[in-house]
């Protein structure tokens, strides 16, 4: 199963400018950007047309967290109509089961991969 991205007509396409970060968080960025390249989740590619920056987000164990600055292609995609639902509300409904299963999601690897040309 792949996912395909499903853009807005007339919206032009976005380059963000490089960041720069401070020089001992580097090693931190290139230690995680080489761990889900390794993991095959991510590849590189020569494209121009969208550039997005990595940001870092300090989770509440501390630990920094490798993420892409979608923003602006979020911006120009056709919203899904299909939400993702309350993760309370599924909760909710096992009342009364005997057992619940939650995918392994801890390190962010199984998820839907893009089309190629996306």
């Amino acid at each position: 199963m792949v996912h395909n991205l499903s853009m807005k007509k007339g919206v032009l396409h976005k380059k963000q400018p490089q960041w720069i970060f401070r020089l001992k968080l580097i090693p931190k960025i290139e230690k995680q950007v080489n761990k889900i390249i390794e993991a095959e989740f991510i590849y590189k590619v020569k494209c121009l047309t969208w550039i997005a920056n990595i940001i870092l987000i300090r989770k509440k164990n501390g630990k920094l967290c490798v993420c892409v600055n979608f923003w602006d292609l979020n911006d120009a995609c056709v919203k899904d109509d299909f939400l993702l639902p309350v993760t309370e509300l599924i909760i909710d409904a096992t009342t009364f089961h005997e057992a619940l299963s939650f995918m392994d999601d801890t390190a962010d690897y199984n998820q839907i991969q893009m089309v190629v040309q996306d």
